[in-house]
């Protein structure tokens, strides 16, 4: 079974969308989205209500996201209409049905249809999600941002995967053309450039290196000759099920793959040194994980010790069991080694397909049982590293989420440790078109604040799109209270302009 979910995934891997269903979503899963790990960012299922403060009260955290007129200060009354109705639209479950069959029904074949669904579709949810369609583009969108409200980005190319030497040599340049764009903004405009190792690393092989890996943990005299110094990448709550026999060696082509792939990512991180611009190492599901954390920490080990701060960030996912035990260990590993670390924390991408592919092994999900558990792990992991960054120690933070209490949480610790909210060690982030309110707010309260911001041909988004459709329909208070803040917004605008 699991061999078969596998095959399933490398064939949806391919950029056409998922079926259309009728009674919900697609499984949206590390096969399935153009840009990965940004909803991540948000939470797996809707939370409760928030308190939110009324604006004549004073938040004793000095995180006000109540004042919707000194928030949208910033946004003319024009991108103001454009986002409220681009997000009141994606969250109509309808609507996001028929856009999810259109995308994936015989429309898309026919030149004249394509054209017209994608001229309509960059007007709209791109331009309020995406970028630009190029490095060049998505800069000077970044800079357009900054210069409006304060807030820096995070250059993210929109590949999902490669599945030959061609492609991951092509995606690597694309990666360094981003480089390249961020190196030519003002530093203070931008914070960061994202990588996906799938874009440069067959997913086969990924698959492969991870069973490989299991298996040493498993049994301690497996030895893998290939292997380069790392962090570890499990701990004893991990889920090891994935590899459930000695897997086979790698073959002599498949090592050079992996040498291959290894010296692209190090091509990227040299890249980033060079141009002193920190590089953030997405996640994936956990059948691919462990390869990709074994890769973030080598490259840590060799692009972050000559640095006051780090280089490569990598990615943990909290929405998992064992995420506080493997950040712990990375942790205590990378003080042990010197070596300075940089942790992009999020919530989690792929409860779905994590959930099904356990269940048909027979085993337990990797994922919490519960919401709270996810933000409670979260909060931990998030007060665990604010207070390792604020000891003077080489650690970079950033917290990448939608959640208020989150936020509310982090002003406080920031302040009861004397964090200095501008000195970069720690940084908010949330993705772009996406809880604006929480961002401005979080500016507002003095930290640096970034949004994630992908770019790509517009096709190529479609599926990232749809995702954001699902997020803003199904899922949160902090993306309803975006929608309330924005229409008392217009309405003050427009009582205000009759006036």
């Amino acid at each position: 079974m699991a061999t078969r979910l596998l095959r399933t995934n490398f064939i949806r891997r391919s950029y056409r969308l998922p079926a259309f269903s009728p009674v919900g979503p697609p499984t949206v899963t590390a096969s399935t989205a153009v840009v990965p790990e940004i909803l991540s960012f948000g939470q797996q299922a809707p939370e409760p209500p928030l308190h939110h403060p009324k604006p004549t009260e004073q938040s004793h955290d000095g995180l006000d996201l109540s004042d919707q007129a000194r928030l949208f200060s910033s946004i003319p009354t024009s991108d103001l209409l454009r986002s409220t109705a681009v997000l009141h639209a994606a969250a109509i479950g309808p609507m996001v049905d028929l856009g999810t069959w259109v995308m994936s029904s015989k429309l898309m074949d026919a030149s004249v249809t394509r054209g017209m669904v994608l001229g309509l579709v960059k007007s709209t949810f791109y331009d309020h999600f995406c970028a630009g369609e190029d490095a060049d583009a998505a800069a000077e969108r970044v800079r357009s941002v900054y210069e409006a409200t304060g807030l820096k980005g995070m250059l993210v190319y929109g590949v999902e995967h490669a599945d030959d030497a061609v492609s991951c040599d092509d995606n690597m340049q694309q990666f360094i053309r981003t480089i390249e764009a961020a190196k030519s903004l003002p530093t203070s405009h931008f914070s960061s450039v994202v990588v996906k190792i799938t874009a440069i690393c067959p997913i086969s092989l990924l698959k492969r290196v991870s069973d490989l890996l299991r298996w040493e943990y498993k049994s301690p005299n497996f030895k893998l000759s290939w292997k380069l110094k790392s962090f570890p990448v499990f701990s004893e709550s991990s889920p090891l099920y994935h590899t459930n026999s000695e897997p086979e060696p790698l073959t002599a082509e498949e090592e050079r793959e992996l040498e291959a792939a290894h010296g692209r990512i190090q091509e990227i991180c040299r890249k980033c040194q060079e141009s002193n611009v920190p590089l953030l190492i997405d996640a994936e599901d956990t059948i691919l994980q462990p390869a990709i954390d074994y890769m973030a920490y080598s490259s840590a080990i060799m692009f972050n010790a000559d640095k006051d701060r780090p280089i490569v960030y990598n990615t943990i996912q909290a929405y998992l069991r064992d995420a506080g035990e493997r950040l712990h260990l990375a942790v205590q590993n990378a003080e042990k080694e010197n070596v300075p670390m940089g942790f992009k924390l999020v919530r989690g991408a792929y409860m779905s397909s994590e959930a099904s592919l356990a269940d048909s092994l027979g085993c337990k999900s990797p994922v919490h049982d519960t919401i709270q558990d996810t933000h409670s792990c979260y909060n931990d992991c998030m007060t665990f590293l604010m207070e390792k960054a604020s000891n003077g120690s080489g650690f970079g933070v950033v917290l990448a989420t939608h959640n208020a209490d989150s936020g509310r949480l982090a002003s406080r610790k920031a302040s009861d440790l004397g964090i200095d909210k501008q000195n970069g060690k720690i940084e908010f982030a949330q993705l772009y078109g996406m809880s604006d309110a929480l961002s401005f707010g979080l500016k507002r309260a003095g930290f640096n604040v970034s949004k994630y911001m992908p770019f790509g041909p517009v096709a190529t988004a479609i599926p990232y799109l749809l995702r954001r459709a699902y997020e803003n329909r199904g899922m949160m208070a902090t993306g309803a209270h975006d929608r309330q803040l924005m229409r008392m917004e217009l309405k003050r605008r427009l009582i205000a302009g009759i006036a």
